[in-house]
């Protein structure tokens, strides 16, 4: 049995994986899917979150579930922004975890920010329409009303009604800062990449697009919409117990 560190998007908590998480655990395996320090916070709170801050957050909880399972296989995996963690924690330390998931997530290449990518992309107006600053800049929040079709068009609509107003004030400082990833570290790790074809927060031509700037992941496709875990929980859980390393 494998242990799993799930890692929450844009505006999300660690709740948006308790149907995911049952399937896992129903499998026998151990789940942690933990809310991001400093969401919905204050402005100081929101300023005082960084990238690095988050992927040694996240790093750290692979490490201590790797040790509470006697050093079974540790699987990180990241949705949308959370790919943004899932990298940065890879990079700060690869020995805490043993394979790397990205659920229509940003997978970017070394020096490129999530800002930097968004610039590189079609138009998202309905997505970007969605985004108002929040605490004198340091975060931003997202209309409710409109994030259903944005996010979730696909998803069951009482799954997607119970989601929304649990969203969250999102830091912005992450969104702009680079990624940093090696060869050496991030990239000896096996990477799967979930992508999402109906997705309309990140269409499946940007996750297309970020896969040929970092080949080399093996790519798992799913007829969905940006919530995988609302969508279609059963093949995101399989989806994940595929990117367990053979022993």
């Amino acid at each position: 049995m494998a242990g799993f560190v799930l890692i929450h998007g844009s505006w999300h908590g660690g709740w948006c994986f308790d149907e995911v998480a049952a399937l896992l655990r129903s499998k026998g395996h151990s789940v942690i899917a933990p809310t991001l320090p400093g969401m919905g916070g204050d402005e100081a709170e929101l300023r005082a979150v960084t990238l690095p801050g988050w992927g040694a957050y996240a790093a750290q909880q692979c490490a201590d579930l790797k040790a509470q399972l006697g050093g079974a296989p540790v699987v990180l995996a990241g949705h949308s922004r959370g790919g943004l963690v899932v990298s940065t924690a890879a990079e700060q330390n690869p020995e805490a975890m043993d394979a790397l998931v990205y659920i229509c997530a940003m997978m970017l290449p070394a020096g490129m920010s999530r800002a930097a990518f968004k610039a590189l992309e079609e138009p998202t107006p309905d997505f970007d329409a969605l985004i108002s600053p929040v605490h004198n800049g340091a975060g931003t929040v997202v209309d409710p009303a409109g994030a259903g079709a944005v996010f979730a068009q696909l998803s069951p609509p009482e799954l997607v009604a119970a989601a929304l107003p649990r969203l969250l004030a999102e830091p912005h400082g992450p969104r702009s800062t680079p990624i940093e990833v090696t060869a050496e570290r991030w990239g000896r790790l096996p990477r799967t990449y979930v992508e999402c074809t109906a997705d309309r927060t990140i269409p499946i031509a940007s996750q297309r697009k970020m896969q040929a700037m970092s080949p080399g992941a093996k790519v798992v496709t799913l007829d969905s919409d940006h919530s995988p875990y609302l969508c279609c929980p059963q093949q995101l859980a399989e989806a994940l117990i595929g990117a367990i390393p053979a022993a």
